[in-house]
Order: structure tokens, then C-alpha cells, then sequence
């Protein structure tokens, strides 16, 4: 391969994964691309809950703003019975912010919404996604890839990121195997103007054995989410002729009606896992490596989150730290996403059930971490964090910690032996009121290194300067 190189990083893909990969990389200096087969952004709500965890990676990447003031809380889930009485329950367990962890509940926001913010912090960063530009050759040798797109240019780029979808063509062209299962039958969303019903519910009708339909009243919009076993005639049936049709089979009510459609897809419940998520110089990031049942509001975050793990070590290889660095990626998100497949399936099977889908502490994302990584350098401190932990928030005399790791640097928090350099921040930090102390639990003389996306690398003490110094060199430090 002769051609010069056309930028680092090429990311198929312009969805929820491919935009924060894209904003990671933008606030990093690194120079990449961003394409999209799609003519258009996407306008559907797929997706529409933030977990805390990525309500977290959203306040770092400085759009958390703009989400909270567009979306809103879970409304309860309304359940009817055939006698018109309902029973009402939280979607999950009540949660109460803390100071170690800021963001208790999900925050419902239409995926179009979301990419539309995303879209907007790339914008500002100089970058915007180049859309009608499909991928369709894919070649490579041991400095990078050429990628052909359908009009006939090629690009030659560093690394490519496939994060474009269930369907990836990233992951065909690999011959990258796909195994899981696929649930019995088929699945129907549609985004929709109705009316008939209030907002201050989702509204369930009908049971696993009768057929069931749902309303969602979508937070930022005035639309209603229509979601359910999909209809005989399948994405025929989702006009708003057949859609009223279904309403009133399944409800068994002529005043719930919808006026227009506005997105409409039928689906199958997949829960899928990609055997590899790295073949050379091409990786694969979110639905295009794990794909999920919609219960739990799991997807979207997990795809989130596999390019906030990625953009920074995409980011220091290019600027020099070993390639070994990446296999990292591969190693942390694969099993995360296994463990979250699991738990999407069980909602799934309860949501099916008459026990219903309840949304635990393990939905909010906050306990994933990766204690078993090479990167987790164990020194054996005794603190209340370890390595692999998910780094808490604290308030800390005015400035909270998370203020302090936001940005695309690591942290060095407490008593630190370790000098600060360009990458590194060594924060003094001042615990007025015994918030770090409590979040953290630091011996005396005692510092934990945090890494850019906001899990501890290792908590050490004065003693362990020379590891952790050997630590920052093979991270590129």
C-alpha cells in the first residue's frame, strides 16, 4: 500500500458510538474522519434511556447541559387491566443522588436527540460527519487500512472503527462471528403524535398470551413511543391506519388515536456478541460488536461507553505508547458487554412475565469496572477504591473531583510522589468536609492514578513511586 495516509482515525459509523468516539477524538487533537451510509442523521428513538454511568462520560465529554435540559425522568409504567383498572410502579428501584455519585435515576432522552447533541459538541469542535458515504471494501496491512466507499474514493487511514450497527459491514467484511440467539417473534416501535392519553404515565395494555401495546410518552417531545408485539403484516402494518387498528384490537379503546408517524420499524429481539472485537488495524465499537434486547436500556449505553474506553488509547498510540495498548479494549468492553447481554435477556424474560420488568442498581452501569485488566495495577494499598474501580465523585472545598478529572488527561488525587507532566494533573485537593476521604478511603501518604476515562488505574503510597512511574511510561507517560 503506496497511498498516503488520508487521516489516524476512520469511524464508520455517525450513531451514538461513532459520535462520542468522534467527540473523544476531537478534544484529543486527533485527526480522523466520521461516515455514514445513511443519507441523513437518524431520526428515530431506538434508544432513549441514559444510564447514570454515561450521564457521568457525558458531563466529561461537555454535554451533559444540554441533555438535562432536553430530557426528563422515567414516567411510572401504568398497567391496565381488561376492566380498565391499573396498577402503577417506578421502572426502577428510587435512588438518591450522592455526593459520590451525582446521577442516581436514567434520564430519558430520544436517541435522535441525543446524536443531534453529539452532533452539535462535534460541530463546535471543528468536526461534522460526512453522511452518504457507504463503506464498502475494506483493506489492510501492518500500518493501516484503505477503506473503498461506493462513489470509488478511497481514504487510507491508521485504524478504522466499525460502529456502524447490527448489520455491520465492518464485521462481515472481517468474517467476525456473531453468535447469540434470537428471541421467538418480532418487535414494533414507533415514534408517534396521538391522543387519548396523559403524559404522566407509560401506558401498558394487554398481556404476554393477548398481545401487548405501550405508550411512552417521550421525554424533550411531544410524541408518544408506540412499542409491542408487532403486527401480522409486520412494517406494513405500522402506518397510522394500521397502527390505530392495533390500538384498538389490543386496548380495546376508539380514543386512543394516532395522528402521525414519524418513525416506525419492526425488529427481532436479538441479544448477540461479537467473538472479537479487533482483527489488525480495524475495530469494531457498539451495536456493530453487542447487540441487545431493548429492556434495561442497556445498548446505548454500552455502545457509549466501548468509545469512551477506546478514543483515549486510539489516542495515546498515535502518539506514541506501545500497540499493546489497544488489545486492552478488546480485553475490558468484550466481557462487559457479555455481562449486560445477560442482564437485558432476564429483563427481557421478566418484562414477558406477570412479575414485570424491574430496573435494579445494576441497570445504572455505576458497578461495572475492570478489576481483572492489565491496566488495574494492584500494589496492594488498602483504600475503599481499587484498581479497575470506577473513580466516585466527591466534593472537595468548592471543586468536585469529577471537575477535576473532566478533560482528556489522567489524574494523580492525594498525596502524591509522582511529578506532573504534559497528559498528567496532579490535583491538590483540599477535603473540607471529609466527602474524598469518605468516597475513597486513602491510607496516609496514600494516591490513586486515575485513568482518562474515569476508572483507577492503581491507588498506591510514597513507596510505589518507581512502579507507578514505570506504569505511566507503558500508557505512553
Amino acid at each position: 500500500m503506496t497511498q498516503a495516509f488520508t487521516t489516524d482515525v476512520l469511524i464508520a459509523g455517525a450513531g451514538p458510538a461513532g459520535l462520542t468516539l468522534a467527540i473523544d477524538l476531537a478534544r484529543r487533537g486527533v485527526a480522523f474522519r466520521l461516515i455514514d451510509k445513511a443519507e441523513r442523521p437518524f431520526q428515530g428513538s431506538r434508544g432513549k434511556g441514559i444510564q447514570p454511568r454515561s450521564l457521568e462520560v457525558f458531563e466529561d465529554l461537555g454535554v451533559l447541559a444540554p441533555m438535562l435540559a432536553t430530557g426528563g425522568p422515567y414516567p411510572p409504567v401504568r398497567n391496565y387491566a381488561p376492566d380498565g383498572g391499573f396498577e402503577e410502579t417506578a421502572i426502577g428501584e428510587g435512588a438518591t443522588p450522592s455526593p459520590a455519585e451525582p446521577y442516581a435515576a436514567p434520564l430519558m432522552l430520544p436517541q435522535f436527540l441525543t446524536e443531534t447533541i453529539l452532533r452539535q459538541r462535534l460541530a463546535d469542535l471543528g468536526h461534522t460527519p460526512e453522511y452518504g458515504a457507504e463503506l464498502t471494501g475494506i483493506d489492510q496491512d501492518a500500518e493501516g487500512v484503505i477503506a473503498t466507499l461506493a462513489d470509488g474514493r478511497t481514504l487510507r487511514a491508521r485504524w478504522l472503527v466499525g460502529a456502524d450497527g447490527g448489520r455491520s459491514f465492518v464485521r462481515h467484511a472481517l468474517d467476525i462471528g456473531f453468535p447469540g440467539k434470537t428471541m421467538p417473534g418480532l418487535a414494533m416501535v414507533a415514534d408517534t403524535k396521538l391522543t387519548g392519553l396523559s403524559r404522566d404515565a407509560w401506558h401498558v395494555f394487554g398481556t404476554r398470551e393477548t398481545a401487548q401495546v405501550s405508550f411512552c410518552p417521550l421525554a424533550g417531545t411531544d410524541l408518544f413511543q408506540i412499542q409491542g408485539h408487532a403486527p401480522a403484516d409486520g412494517e406494513a402494518g405500522l402506518t397510522i391506519e394500521g397502527l390505530n387498528a392495533v390500538i384498538r384490537e389490543r386496548t380495546g379503546h376508539d380514543d386512543i388515536v394516532v395522528h402521525e408517524v414519524f418513525w416506525a420499524s419492526v425488529y427481532g429481539l436479538n441479544a448477540r456478541l461479537a467473538d472479537r472485537y479487533r482483527v489488525g488495524r480495524v475495530l469494531l465499537a457498539g451495536d456493530a460488536a453487542h447487540i441487545h434486547p431493548p429492556t434495561g436500556g442497556q445498548g446505548l449505553n454500552t455502545s457509549i461507553q466501548d468509545a469512551y474506553n477506546l478514543g483515549w488509547k486510539l489516542a495515546a498510540v498515535l502518539a506514541g505508547a506501545p500497540e499493546s495498548l489497544i488489545d486492552t479494549y478488546e480485553a475490558e468492553r468484550r466481557p462487559i458487554a457479555a455481562g449486560v447481554l445477560g442482564l437485558s435477556t432476564d429483563l427481557l424474560a421478566k418484562a414477558m412475565t406477570k412479575q414485570g420488568m424491574k430496573r435494579g442498581r445494576e441497570a445504572r452501569q455505576l458497578d461495572l469496572g475492570y478489576e481483572g485488566s492489565t491496566l488495574s495495577l494492584d500494589l496492594g494499598v488498602e483504600a475503599k477504591v481499587a484498581p479497575g474501580d470506577r473513580a466516585p465523585d466527591a466534593p472537595c472545598g468548592g471543586q468536585r473531583v469529577f471537575e477535576v478529572l473532566a478533560g482528556p488527561h489522567w489524574t494523580l488525587l492525594g498525596e502524591s510522589p509522582i511529578a506532573p507532566r504534559p497528559g498528567l494533573v496532579v490535583a491538590d485537593l483540599t477535603d473540607t468536609d471529609g466527602w474524598f476521604a469518605d468516597a475513597y478511603g486513602l491510607p496516609a501518604d496514600g494516591f490513586v492514578l486515575v485513568r482518562p476515562d474515569g476508572y483507577i488505574a492503581t491507588v498506591g503510597q510514597a513507596a510505589d513511586k518507581a512502579k507507578v512511574e514505570a506504569y505511566l511510561k507503558q500508557v505512553g507517560l
